[in-house]
Protein backbone atom coordinates (compact mmCIF):
# COMPACT_ATOMS: atom_id res chain seq x y z
CA UNK A 1 0.00 0.00 0.00
CA UNK A 2 1.17 3.78 -0.79
CA UNK A 3 0.03 6.67 1.61
CA UNK A 4 -0.41 9.59 -0.44
CA UNK A 5 0.49 13.30 0.44
CA UNK A 6 -3.55 13.94 1.23
CA UNK A 7 -3.87 13.33 4.86
CA UNK A 8 -6.27 10.07 5.33
CA UNK A 9 -6.16 8.89 2.04
CA UNK A 10 -4.46 5.63 1.03
CA UNK A 11 -4.32 4.37 -2.56
CA UNK A 12 -3.28 1.47 -4.19
CA UNK A 13 0.19 1.75 -5.97
CA UNK A 14 -1.21 -0.42 -8.78
CA UNK A 15 -4.37 1.64 -9.19
CA UNK A 16 -2.06 4.91 -8.99
CA UNK A 17 0.05 3.55 -11.68
CA UNK A 18 -2.45 2.68 -13.63
CA UNK A 19 -4.06 6.49 -13.48
CA UNK A 20 -0.99 8.06 -14.61
CA UNK A 21 0.23 5.68 -17.62
CA UNK A 22 -0.91 7.58 -20.90
CA UNK A 23 -2.73 6.30 -23.14
CA UNK A 24 -2.18 4.26 -26.55
CA UNK A 25 -2.36 6.98 -29.19
CA UNK A 26 -4.03 5.23 -32.22
CA UNK A 27 -3.61 6.54 -36.02
CA UNK A 28 -7.13 8.64 -37.57
CA UNK A 29 -9.69 6.62 -39.17
CA UNK A 30 -9.06 8.60 -42.60
CA UNK A 31 -5.25 7.36 -42.56
CA UNK A 32 -6.24 3.36 -41.76
CA UNK A 33 -8.72 3.44 -44.16
CA UNK A 34 -6.77 4.47 -46.90
CA UNK A 35 -3.72 2.39 -45.84
CA UNK A 36 -6.24 -0.23 -45.82
CA UNK A 37 -7.84 0.56 -49.44
CA UNK A 38 -3.89 0.02 -50.88
CA UNK A 39 -2.88 -2.90 -48.61
CA UNK A 40 -6.57 -4.64 -49.82
CA UNK A 41 -6.04 -3.74 -53.69
CA UNK A 42 -2.40 -4.83 -53.43
CA UNK A 43 -3.63 -7.89 -52.21
CA UNK A 44 -6.47 -8.08 -55.45
CA UNK A 45 -4.12 -7.42 -57.93
CA UNK A 46 -2.30 -10.53 -55.96
CA UNK A 47 -4.59 -12.68 -56.49
CA UNK A 48 -5.85 -11.06 -59.62
CA UNK A 49 -9.02 -9.89 -59.15
CA UNK A 50 -9.38 -6.11 -59.00
CA UNK A 51 -12.15 -3.72 -57.85
CA UNK A 52 -13.37 -2.63 -61.36
CA UNK A 53 -13.38 -6.93 -62.24
CA UNK A 54 -11.07 -5.88 -65.10
CA UNK A 55 -7.32 -5.72 -65.63
CA UNK A 56 -6.90 -2.30 -64.74
CA UNK A 57 -5.84 -0.25 -61.86
CA UNK A 58 -8.05 2.30 -60.11
CA UNK A 59 -5.57 2.76 -57.06
CA UNK A 60 -1.86 1.30 -55.80
CA UNK A 61 1.22 1.84 -54.76
CA UNK A 62 3.89 3.21 -56.54
CA UNK A 63 7.12 1.27 -57.52
CA UNK A 64 8.68 2.69 -54.58
CA UNK A 65 6.53 2.44 -51.83
CA UNK A 66 6.48 5.93 -51.09
CA UNK A 67 3.18 6.68 -51.90
CA UNK A 68 0.29 5.90 -53.97
CA UNK A 69 -1.30 6.43 -57.51
CA UNK A 70 -5.11 7.22 -58.20
CA UNK A 71 -5.07 5.34 -61.67
CA UNK A 72 -8.58 6.18 -62.57
CA UNK A 73 -10.42 9.26 -60.38
CA UNK A 74 -13.70 8.13 -61.97
CA UNK A 75 -13.57 4.54 -61.17
CA UNK A 76 -11.82 5.45 -57.59
CA UNK A 77 -14.93 7.91 -56.71
CA UNK A 78 -17.40 5.18 -58.24
CA UNK A 79 -15.84 2.29 -56.12
CA UNK A 80 -13.56 3.09 -54.00
CA UNK A 81 -14.53 6.19 -51.95
CA UNK A 82 -18.15 4.91 -51.16
CA UNK A 83 -16.90 1.60 -50.11
CA UNK A 84 -14.11 2.65 -47.33
CA UNK A 85 -15.42 6.52 -46.99
CA UNK A 86 -19.06 6.42 -47.35
CA UNK A 87 -19.25 9.43 -50.11
CA UNK A 88 -18.23 9.49 -54.13
CA UNK A 89 -16.17 13.19 -53.85
CA UNK A 90 -12.52 12.76 -54.93
CA UNK A 91 -12.17 16.36 -54.62
CA UNK A 92 -12.96 16.10 -50.52
CA UNK A 93 -10.73 13.20 -50.23
CA UNK A 94 -7.86 15.31 -51.93
CA UNK A 95 -8.36 17.95 -49.26
CA UNK A 96 -8.40 15.20 -46.78
CA UNK A 97 -5.07 14.05 -47.66
CA UNK A 98 -3.85 17.79 -47.88
CA UNK A 99 -5.26 18.38 -44.12
CA UNK A 100 -2.38 15.08 -43.00
CA UNK A 101 0.49 16.98 -44.93
CA UNK A 102 0.30 14.92 -48.22
CA UNK A 103 1.77 16.41 -51.44
CA UNK A 104 0.68 15.96 -55.21
CA UNK A 105 4.26 14.69 -56.58
CA UNK A 106 3.40 13.75 -60.33
CA UNK A 107 1.78 16.95 -62.62
CA UNK A 108 0.32 14.04 -65.07
CA UNK A 109 -1.51 11.79 -62.65
CA UNK A 110 -2.57 11.43 -59.37
CA UNK A 111 0.62 10.63 -57.03
CA UNK A 112 0.97 11.73 -53.28
CA UNK A 113 2.90 11.29 -51.23
CA UNK A 114 3.99 11.49 -47.15
CA UNK A 115 7.31 10.50 -45.79
CA UNK A 116 5.16 8.56 -42.94
CA UNK A 117 3.10 7.07 -44.91
CA UNK A 118 4.76 4.08 -46.65
CA UNK A 119 4.15 0.66 -47.96
CA UNK A 120 4.57 -1.82 -45.10
CA UNK A 121 5.09 0.91 -42.24
CA UNK A 122 1.70 0.68 -40.82
CA UNK A 123 3.22 1.33 -37.61
CA UNK A 124 3.75 4.85 -38.75
CA UNK A 125 0.90 6.16 -39.21
CA UNK A 126 0.57 7.28 -35.61
CA UNK A 127 3.13 10.07 -36.47
CA UNK A 128 0.87 11.82 -39.23
CA UNK A 129 -0.95 14.71 -37.23
CA UNK A 130 -3.52 16.67 -39.08
CA UNK A 131 -2.34 20.41 -39.88
CA UNK A 132 -4.53 22.92 -38.90
CA UNK A 133 -4.61 26.45 -40.63
CA UNK A 134 -3.22 26.09 -43.38
CA UNK A 135 -3.61 26.75 -46.67
CA UNK A 136 -4.18 23.70 -49.41
CA UNK A 137 -1.36 22.53 -51.46
CA UNK A 138 -3.86 21.08 -54.29
CA UNK A 139 -5.96 24.52 -54.96
CA UNK A 140 -5.16 24.56 -58.54
CA UNK A 141 -6.52 21.19 -58.74
CA UNK A 142 -9.81 21.62 -57.23
CA UNK A 143 -9.99 25.13 -58.70
CA UNK A 144 -9.46 23.29 -62.15
CA UNK A 145 -12.52 20.66 -61.30
CA UNK A 146 -14.49 23.40 -59.80
CA UNK A 147 -13.92 25.48 -63.24
CA UNK A 148 -14.82 22.51 -65.07
CA UNK A 149 -18.17 22.43 -62.76
CA UNK A 150 -19.22 25.86 -63.34
CA UNK A 151 -18.02 26.06 -66.74
CA UNK A 152 -20.32 22.81 -67.16
CA UNK A 153 -23.41 24.98 -65.54
CA UNK A 154 -22.62 28.14 -67.71
CA UNK A 155 -22.90 26.08 -70.90
CA UNK A 156 -26.24 24.03 -69.67
CA UNK A 157 -27.88 27.30 -68.86
CA UNK A 158 -26.97 29.08 -72.03
CA UNK A 159 -28.15 25.34 -73.93
CA UNK A 160 -31.10 26.14 -72.53
CA UNK A 161 -31.63 29.97 -72.89
CA UNK A 162 -31.02 29.03 -76.79
CA UNK A 163 -33.29 26.46 -76.34
CA UNK A 164 -35.99 28.70 -75.39
CA UNK A 165 -35.42 31.25 -76.98
CA UNK A 166 -35.54 28.78 -80.55
CA UNK A 167 -38.48 27.56 -78.94
CA UNK A 168 -40.04 31.27 -79.04
CA UNK A 169 -38.94 31.61 -82.50
CA UNK A 170 -40.97 28.86 -83.35
CA UNK A 171 -43.90 29.38 -81.53
CA UNK A 172 -44.06 33.13 -83.25
CA UNK A 173 -43.52 31.43 -87.02
CA UNK A 174 -46.12 28.75 -86.38
CA UNK A 175 -48.77 32.01 -85.38
CA UNK A 176 -47.95 33.64 -88.48
CA UNK A 177 -48.25 30.76 -90.67
CA UNK A 178 -51.67 29.73 -89.11
CA UNK A 179 -52.40 33.83 -90.01
CA UNK A 180 -51.26 33.08 -93.04
CA UNK A 181 -53.56 29.95 -93.60
CA UNK A 182 -56.61 31.73 -92.04
CA UNK A 183 -56.28 34.40 -94.86
CA UNK A 184 -55.87 31.87 -97.49
CA UNK A 185 -58.77 30.29 -97.03
CA UNK A 186 -61.11 33.39 -96.42
CA UNK A 187 -59.34 34.10 -99.97
CA UNK A 188 -60.28 30.78 -100.78
CA UNK A 189 -63.66 31.47 -99.72
CA UNK A 190 -64.22 34.69 -101.34
CA UNK A 191 -62.91 33.70 -104.42
CA UNK A 192 -65.54 30.78 -104.32
CA UNK A 193 -68.17 32.95 -103.98
CA UNK A 194 -67.13 35.08 -107.22
CA UNK A 195 -66.85 31.88 -108.85
CA UNK A 196 -70.69 31.04 -107.69
CA UNK A 197 -72.05 34.99 -108.80
CA UNK A 198 -70.15 34.65 -112.08
CA UNK A 199 -71.68 30.97 -112.83
CA UNK A 200 -74.99 32.54 -111.78
CA UNK A 201 -75.12 35.38 -113.73
CA UNK A 202 -73.78 33.44 -116.48
CA UNK A 203 -76.75 30.78 -116.71
CA UNK A 204 -79.45 33.47 -117.41
CA UNK A 205 -77.58 34.47 -120.53
CA UNK A 206 -77.29 31.26 -122.05
CA UNK A 207 -81.15 30.47 -121.58
CA UNK A 208 -81.66 33.75 -123.18
CA UNK A 209 -79.33 32.24 -126.04
CA UNK A 210 -81.24 29.30 -126.55
CA UNK A 211 -84.48 30.81 -126.82
CA UNK A 212 -83.10 33.18 -129.56
CA UNK A 213 -82.46 30.41 -131.56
Amino acid sequence: MEIDRVPGRIIDGRRKARQTTPRTKCPAPFLLKTYDLLEEEEEREADGSRSDGGGRRIVSWNAEGTGFVVWSPAEFSELMLPKYFKHSNFSSFIRQLNTYGFKKTASKRWEFQHEKFQKGARHLLVEITRKKGEPSAFPAYLKASNDHTETAAVEERNHRLLLMEENKNLRREREELEMQIAHFKALEMKLLGCLSQYMSNLKPKEEVKLDLW
